[in-house]
């Protein structure tokens, strides 16, 4: 089983020049690839594998012109082709949309270091080719320290390691082969319920609510809001013509709206961690969740920004994995199971359910339950009786 770590990077100044370079490297290399591949197809001609267009990339870097790519690991490109060539490779699949070319401006930096040459120590993980010189005084300058210590195993088996830049810090993610768990989980399994009014509602009656309501969160929209009010006010104080004049000013007042963005997020994903690592230490036999069409949701003017704030996305990825890792069955329940409009008790379907609803009143049996803790409870049926 291979689990992945991400640990932020602390690069000085030339570093995270030479950091920005390497991210260059590799969105050339993959606008490359991606032209090559189209203007190959548009004559007619057949696919070209990545191992085609690596030995013609190779050719390519002896003409004076791109010369500049020898400064660079080969690595670096390799894979930026390979990822080109699958991401073509997809589309003809029916997989994913067809590639588009990686904006300087809009394309998120990364690239890729390969795996026998990457080395960690406890502070510090050594790049390849950061620095020009083999002396070894200008060798440390392939050194970049790591914001946690010892958080990645030296003496491991890694895999597919990327160095991102988010817009603010410069990240190392890499996958480390653990051995899978063997423990067997002895209790009773969850069916949950996720919503806007609360993050998750469970069958055994844990209810964990929605951090997006909390006094900090909401101060720190309230902060967000005025700040994007005085980036726009710049942005038009500045304005010649028909062109904005992006001042000093305004990239100050971005990078603090930025940094807040990322506050917001992480807050947010710290208590999504914070409630699925709890969820899954209560060992159950299996989880279920619904397959909910957020898709549509978001079409919901109303509703749209609170949906988006709850980041459901991210909550089901962290459980899938989690139950992964721990020996857990993990069920996703069909779209359109009737969760909220089904009885618990007799199994009548209420077909006239409303959202605002927030009660349940059987017209059958009587029952009178929480419209979300009923939901819950059915979807653990939903295993028990598939």
């Amino acid at each position: 089983m291979i689990k992945t770590i991400k640990v932020m990077l602390l690069p000085n100044n030339k570093q995270k020049t030479k950091l920005f370079e390497c991210a260059g490297t590799a969105r050339f290399a993959y606008n490359w690839a991606l032209g090559y591949e189209k203007a190959n197809y548009k004559a007619g001609n057949s696919f070209l594998s990545d191992y085609e267009l690596r030995k013609i990339f190779t050719k390519l870097k002896t003409q004076s012109k791109y010369a500049w790519l020898n400064d660079y690991s080969n690595n670096i490109a390799k894979q930026a082709i390979k990822d080109a060539c699958t991401a073509y490779q997809n589309f003809f699949k029916g997989i994913t949309e067809f590639p588009k070319f990686k904006s300087r401006r809009k394309s998120k930096p990364s690239f890729y270091a390969d795996t026998f040459k990457i080395n960690f120590t406890s502070t510090h993980v050594k790049l390849e080719k950061l620095a020009a010189s083999l002396k070894k005084n200008k060798q440390k300058f392939n050194l970049v320290k790591l914001a946690e210590p010892d958080r990645i195993p030296v003496d491991a088996k890694y895999s597919n390691p990327r160095i991102t830049f988010d817009g603010l810090n410069w990240w190392i993610s890499v996958g480390i082969d653990c051995e899978e768990s063997q423990e067997n989980p002895t209790s009773k399994g969850i069916g949950i319920d996720v919503g806007i009014k609360d993050l998750a509602i469970c069958s055994d009656r844990s209810v964990y609510l929605n951090i997006n309501k909390t006094a900090k969160v909401r101060k720190l929209k309230k902060k967000k809001r005025r700040l994007q009010r005085r980036v726009s006010k710049k942005y038009l104080k500045n304005k010649k013509g028909e062109c904005y004049c992006k001042t000093r000013n305004i990239v100050k007042s971005e990078i603090k709206l930025l940094k807040l963005n990322h506050r917001l997020t992480n807050i947010r994903h710290h208590y999504l961690h914070s409630v699925t690592s709890e969820i899954i230490s209560r060992k159950p036999k299996f989880i279920v969740l619904e397959d909910l069409n957020v898709k549509g949701m978001m079409k919901n003017r109303h509703l749209s920004r609170a949906v988006q704030e709850q980041c459901f996305y991210e909550f089901y990825r962290q459980i899938e994995y989690k139950c992964r890792w721990h020996n857990i069955e993990f069920v996703t329940a069909d779209r359109y199971y009737p969760s909220s409009k089904l009885c618990s008790c007799c199994g009548y379907v209420k077909k006239d359910l409303k959202l605002s609803d927030r009660i349940y009143h059987c017209s059958v049996c009587g029952l009178v339950i929480d419209r979300d803790f009923q939901a819950s409870v059915n979807l653990m049926n939903y295993r028990l009786t598939t």
